[in-house]
């Protein structure tokens, strides 16, 4: 009788990998523990030896995509010497940045890290439910700070650049009001009656249509999220001392 081949051993890293491809494959809707384990094939009991509960692996689940994040845009760094793997830790200081091309290196950063929402479109409103700022997002902001410190930005700029970016520096925009899935246009109808109501509005939806290529949601689209973040970033240039 052949031997039994036994299973590849729980982890805490299989378990938040099992997770991602739930979440990628049918939305964080369809995430749950039991899901999981049936992705891995093993009890779902099990699986709280490594995760605490439902929160601790949304929590695990946003750290990975943290770290993808930091391994898209800041892999110059990790590339220099005396810098060490993007998983771990990053020595910003190895990252080129002169006063010359800070736009180009924070615009790349930002655009890389929205790559990696649109591979992962469930995440924005994940990250956005965290109401600390993740341990492994202060590489990010770190690298942030430092190119722009290093370009000839004091630290109050440089701390309200922070802010003003807010989320686009992880890849994404969180509008107010969200008006419905990329899919969800407005109808001939509902436009007429916004147009009845509220003219300059109904005149701007008929002929500013969203375009929907690499959206993350109606409003969160790839041409707003870049015309948004040029605009930062040259308003910022004219603070830089």
């Amino acid at each position: 009788m052949p031997a039994r081949t036994s299973k590849e051993p729980l982890s805490r890293e299989r378990i938040l990998k099992a997770a991602l491809v739930v979440a990628d494959q049918d939305g964080l809707a369809a995430l749950t523990m039991r899901r999981v384990a049936d992705e891995l094939d093993c009890e779902a009991m099990s699986l709280y030896y490594y995760v605490k509960d439902k929160a601790g692996l949304l929590s695990g689940l946003t750290a990975v995509i943290i770290d993808e994040v930091i391994a898209e845009t800041l892999a110059d760094a990790a590339a220099e010497p005396g810098s060490t793997d993007p998983g771990s830790s990053i020595d910003i200081r190895a990252t080129p940045a002169s006063a010359a091309d800070w736009r180009s290196t924070i615009r790349d950063r930002c655009l890389g890290a929205r790559r990696v929402m649109l591979r992962h479109p469930w995440a924005p409103p994940l990250i956005a439910t965290e109401s600390n700022v993740p341990a492994r997002a202060m590489v990010i902001f770190e690298g942030l700070v430092g190119t722009m410190i290093r370009a000839g930005f004091d630290f109050e700029i440089a701390h309200r650049a922070i802010h003003s970016l807010g989320s686009m520096i992880m890849g994404f925009t969180q509008e107010i009001f969200e008006p419905g899935s990329p899919g969800e246009a407005m109808t001939t109808g509902e436009i007429a009656e916004l147009a009845s109501a509220f003219p300059y509005l109904g005149a701007m939806a008929m002929t500013q249509p969203h375009d929907q290529t690499d959206s993350l949601s109606v409003c969160d689209t790839q041409a707003e999220f870049e015309f948004t973040l040029t605009l930062i970033l040259n308003g910022l240039e004219n603070f830089r001392g």
